[in-house]
């Protein structure tokens, strides 16, 4: 099944503690609960009947590992556009599913439909797979060089509020205004 990236419903209340408990497993998902509760302030049970509560929240959707593809011999990834032919789109879904390289697939939004993440052990083993999926799609290629930003944890902090007169026109938070810089004239570090 399909992981949809929207709801209707509304986000989780997070509190202070949570957000800690949820950048704690961010870190390291096998952390004991006992040391969880330590880093946290709560005691080991109150610990787990939070996370428990994250669970069926919807937060925590499950605990995993994350696996460098290097250490496996695909040295190199790329990010894949595609673009299905005409009639072609839920056939060329299904394609790519069953090819195991492809490690995470996107279905978006403008030209093309899909963008996918694929890792390959040598370029040679690029034109083999993607051969699979040109035959029903249009595909455009890039080779990943670095990931500056690899994936994390969206922003925990809550939404700020926006107060009725402002948010009629359209202006934003006042948190979201940036503040000026204190003055620091007349002053020396010491």
């Amino acid at each position: 099944m399909p992981k949809r990236l929207y709801t209707s419903a509304a986000p989780a209340a997070l509190d202070e503690t949570d957000r800690e408990l949820l950048s704690a497993l961010a870190e390291d998902s096998r952390i004991a609960v006992s040391e969880l509760a330590r880093q946290v302030g709560l005691s080991a049970p109150s610990t787990a009947e939070r996370l428990r509560r994250l669970e069926t929240l919807g937060v925590i959707e499950r605990f995993t590992v994350q696996i460098d593809p290097r250490a496996l011999g695909y040295t190199l990834q790329a990010i894949v556009r595609v673009k299905p032919l005409p009639g072609q789109l839920h056939l060329v879904e299904e394609v790519i599913r069953r090819i195991p390289e492809f490690v995470e697939c996107d279905k978006v939004t403008g030209d093309d439909c899909f963008v996918c993440r694929l890792v390959l052990r040598s370029i040679g083993q690029l034109d083999e797979i993607l051969s699979k999926v040109t035959e029903r799609a249009e595909t455009s290629t890039a080779i990943i060089k670095s990931t500056p930003v690899p994936r994390r944890l969206p922003p925990l902090a809550p939404p700020q509020a926006v107060p009725a007169e402002l948010a009629a026109t359209g202006a934003p938070a006042p948190s979201a205004i940036p503040s000026p810089a204190p003055s620091v004239r007349g002053h020396r570090k010491r």
